[in-house]
């Protein structure tokens, strides 16, 4: 009859268990370095960083007597870091005030990561605003800008019924209070075109006469309070759907009073990058353009035709437009970046039903002519005490040549990354009002660093009660089993390192112990049942053979429902749950590995194959 080797493990086993160690480990040591003060800079839109300059960044610091601990460029960023706060701040301010509208410039907290560690991808984990805080944007939106867009828009509604109605109009002029003030020739006409626009009146104007033949239109206190409500509350889906793309987990966008939005950002890794996301303001612009009529810069002062206004390209070419627009970027539902069949870069647009049906109308009856699109875009010069600068810009000409419908495509774009950040801009939505970030800084842990302190040594010392009980209680197999919770700790750490989405917080850290009692308890189960096994009269090798078969199943089913549980609260819950969440999965995972594979490998290698007559347990 042949001999059954119990309790043994091959060769290729044991080195999967060291690999997994190692990977772990090696993604795990980035959190034990800790961080830099630093600021990173990248370039807007259009703005390319070089080596040239890096050397003028480095110059500049020089020259203002500023040192830095190191100063690198990598993928079109620039990372300069220092070795304290104040040098960071004093810096800060110096590049903010020199560098210009062409560059970002943002304070950054960057891990301290060898470079060996660092050319393998290895990173810390992304700690939660309760941890290690994050940056703080306090964004003002331009309600001003708004309500002159509803002002433009119901002066545009009332003439449009005017001349369809054939009534005369003398001028229209803008007055206080976001209104307008449209004057006739008599007061019979007046009267018309009083009952007219009454009659068509849907948006809560104010309509009255004045003056001896005018009507004058403003906004009730209800709709510009209705207007600033809307406007602060699609800005704020917008920036969500921006922060969604960078994909920072756990941000924070609030309401702060009448028209102010907070954004807190924690634990990011290109603070540049969201600052430069969250602030854009990209709207989107097709008109139709007037090639019969010639711009002539040297007669700036002739007047133009009431319907046509001249905008400029990049290079500064004149396209004379039709003011009338076709349609906005707001019925843009999708924009993707890629390249056309001359490899030139390219924006791909998607419209909703609404818009596709416009283009489609549009492009139908004007085969042959020529449409712009206009990229409108409020800039704000990152100093204080200035306002949002529009600027205006043709990114493209083309010659209508057949129907479009939903789909259609933007050329024009000097480079990939513009494109790419046009397309991102244009998908995650266009802002419904511009917006000024008005304060920027990093802030601290929300529960204070002493709470923080006390309760990661409270969590310390119960596991190191829990590993003395172990030890005490099961002797060689309890140090067996802490080396398995040394083994899930690092493992753990490795895995929220590698994740993107995951972010570690407080709950996420009342996770981990939870999973690593868990473990323990997986431990308990096996060694009781080793030596009841033992009671029983089983032999050594049979008793742990047995001890960890059968209760493979009893941990087995309380970690699947724990792992349901973590599901569920993953799905409905929000913020510290979803990461309590999180945490609690990865541990149940890693504790499965490490609480019955690891102490097995463990177990097979110290007693595997051999004849013992007593168990150290």
């Amino acid at each position: 009859m042949k001999n059954i080797v119990l309790n043994s493990y091959p060769l290729w086993k044991y080195i999967i268990l060291v690999f997994i160690l190692i990977f772990g480990l090696l993604y795990a040591l980035p959190n034990f370095f800790g961080e830099d003060f630093a600021i990173q800079i990248t370039g807007t839109s259009g703005t390319t960083i070089s080596k040239l300059t890096l050397r003028y960044i480095n110059n500049l610091l020089q020259k203002q007597h500023i040192t830095n601990k190191s100063i690198t460029l990598i993928n079109d960023t620039i990372l300069v870091k220092f070795n304290n706060q104040n040098i960071q701040l004093s810096a800060y301010e110096t590049l903010l005030n020199t560098l210009g509208n062409n560059y970002v410039v943002a304070l950054h907290l960057a891990p301290a990561t060898p470079l060996f560690l660092a050319k393998i991808g290895s990173k810390p984990m992304k700690l939660g605003l309760d941890l290690r805080g994050g940056v703080h944007f306090l964004i003002d939106v331009d309600i001003n800008t708004i309500l002159s867009n509803v002002q433009q828009k119901n002066i545009s509604m009332m003439l449009e019924e005017l001349r369809a109605k054939n009534i005369p109009y003398i001028s229209v002029h803008k007055i206080d209070n976001y209104g307008s003030e449209i004057c006739f020739l008599n007061a019979s006409i007046r009267e018309q075109a009083l009952y007219l626009i009454r009659s068509i009146n849907h948006t809560n104007l104010l309509i009255k006469r004045s003056g001896k033949y005018n009507i004058s239109a403003n906004l009730s206190d209800t709709n510009i309070r209705e207007v600033r409500n809307s406007a602060v509350q699609q800005n704020m889906t917008i920036i969500r759907n921006r922060v969604n793309q960078l994909g920072i987990a756990e941000s924070l966008v609030q309401r702060n009073g009448s028209n102010r939005i907070i954004v807190e950002l924690p634990g990011i890794q290109d603070p540049a990058r969201a600052k430069e996301i969250i602030g854009a303001t990209a709207m989107l612009e097709f008109r139709l353009v007037n090639n019969n009529t010639v711009y002539n810069p040297n007669e700036a002062s002739k007047r133009f035709p009431e319907n046509l206004e001249v905008k400029f390209t990049r290079h500064g070419h004149p396209v004379v437009l039709y003011k009338p627009i076709i349609m906005t970027g707001n019925h843009i539902i999708n924009a993707t970046c890629s390249k056309d069949d001359y490899n030139n870069p390219q924006v791909n647009i998607f419209l909703d039903h609404a818009g596709g049906n416009i283009m489609s109308k549009f492009t139908k009856n004007n085969i042959g002519k020529l449409i712009a699109t206009l990229l409108i875009e409020y800039k704000d010069h990152g100093k204080n005490n200035t306002n949002l600068v529009k600027q205006e810009e043709v990114i493209n000409i083309a010659t209508i040549q057949s129907r479009i419908s939903n789909m259609f495509c933007i050329t024009g774009i000097s480079n990939m990354k513009e494109a790419r950040h046009l397309a991102l801009l244009l998908r995650t939505g266009a802002l419904s009002a511009p917006i000024k970030i008005v304060e920027e800084c990093t802030i601290g842990p929300t529960l204070g660093r002493l709470n923080i302190t006390q309760g990661l040594v409270a969590c310390i010392w119960g596991l190191i009660a829990s590993i003395l009980f172990m030890v005490i209680w099961y002797r060689k197999f309890g140090l067996i089993a802490a080396t398995a919770l040394i083994a899930n700790c690092i493992l753990i750490m490795g895995v929220m390192s590698l994740l993107p989405g995951a972010t570690l917080t407080m709950p996420g850290i009342a996770g981990i112990v939870l999973t690593l009692a868990v473990a323990v308890d997986a431990n308990v189960l096996i060694y009781e049942r080793i030596k009841e096994e033992l009671l029983n009269g089983r032999k050594v090798q049979h008793a742990i053979h047995q001890g960890y078969h059968c209760a493979f199943s009893s941990i087995l089913d309380a970690n699947m429902t724990t792992l349901i549980t973590t599901i569920i609260l993953y799905e409905f819950g929000t913020g510290p749950i979803k990461g309590f969440a999180i945490t609690t999965a990865i541990g149940i995972a890693t504790s499965m590995f490490t609480a019955i594979i690891g102490t097995r490998a463990i177990v097979n290698l110290l007693y595997g194959s051999k004849s013992i007559s007593k168990l150290s347990i």
